[in-house]
């Protein structure tokens, strides 16, 4: 039997944005309830090529499959005209073994389940009235965060910051163009927004915790690997609330594993995400709140065995 081969169209037309949102939210919350079995990432750095790549494995309990995903991350590759990122998705049955399906998207399902993650999580611990949204960073990543948090909620500025000042305008002219109000900022405006979503590969911070302003809600995606550091440590000192997707993953390779290391935050000081979209969050309205979101298996294999199911009914 051949092995079937779903490429990045036909895994487009299936991740519907209502699919992905309620596979990624119940998903996290599964794992929030110990309902996942995750094993450790792999990791590999190509520092030569600014390249990295993690293989991530997972399954949801009860489900009928697993997934082991390749995601790669080369960030040269854009001056090449080539995606700073790919990947693919193996589906395997959690009852035989055998491998269903390849999901040849391109690093697509990685892309929007990280979009998901980060969108639903920031809504969650943001103030019911924060309307000023800053991301640092230029790439998909940006982009996505962007468009998914105005999807959830009415966003009145976006406030858009990168090292290349050609690229934050071209972001802001997308943004722009599918209805966001978008403009470049320095770092040091930028940081001061009413929600902070930060979206690169840096290996040191890329904003200024003393700039953050009370009430803010600040959520990390791009701190995915042990050399990786965008949230400075001082800002989890000035936190009410942390949250992480995984406390292991976090403490190990995320910002917030940096900040117990520098001594601002206690290693039990962080709350499970996905207990956090399980009910309703109660944060006072001048308290600072963090996300971390290093990127969880799970959610992975949730969203690729829905959209699988999709591709053969």
């Amino acid at each position: 039997m051949t092995l079937p081969v779903f490429g990045l169209p036909a895994v487009e037309e299936a991740a519907t944005t209502p699919l992905v949102l309620d596979t990624v939210r119940d998903a996290l919350i599964a794992h929030a309830e110990g309902r996942t079995s995750v094993p450790p990432p792999l990791h590999m750095a190509f520092p030569e090529a600014d390249g990295d790549c993690h293989v991530k494995a997972g399954r949801v309990a009860g489900a009928p499959d697993f997934t082991v995903k390749i995601a790669t991350g080369f960030y040269r590759n854009p001056a090449r005209g080539l995606p700073a990122n790919h990947g693919l998705v193996c589906v395997i049955s959690a009852r035989t073994g055998r491998i269903r399906a390849l999901l040849d998207d391109h690093g697509l399902l990685t892309a929007l389940r990280t979009a998901a993650a980060g969108a639903l999580v920031t809504h969650a611990l943001a103030r019911p009235g924060a309307a000023t949204l800053a991301v640092f960073g230029t790439g998909e990543q940006a982009r996505l965060q962007a468009l998914w948090l105005a999807g959830l909620r009415p966003l009145d500025t976006v406030l858009v910051h990168g090292r290349d000042a050609r690229r934050a305008a071209a972001l802001c002219d997308e943004l722009r163009a599918r209805g966001l109000p978008a403009r470049p900022a320095p770092a040091d405006q930028a940081a001061t927004a009413d929600i902070v979503i930060t979206t690169t590969p840096a290996t040191a911070p890329v904003l200024d915790a003393a700039r953050v302003r009370e009430g803010a809600q600040v959520t990390g995606i791009g701190t995915d690997m042990p050399h990786k550091n965008e949230l400075p440590p001082d800002l989890f000192r000035r936190a009410a609330l942390i949250a992480t997707d995984d406390h292991d993953q976090c403490l190990d390779h995320g910002d917030f594993g940096h900040a117990v290391r520098a001594g601002t935050a206690a290693p039990d000081a962080d709350t499970a995400a996905g207990l956090l979209l399980a009910s309703p969050v109660d944060r006072p309205e001048g308290a600072i709140t963090v996300a971390d979101l290093t990127g969880v298996g799970a959610l992975d294999a949730a969203l690729a065995s829905a959209v699988l199911g999709r591709l053969m009914p």
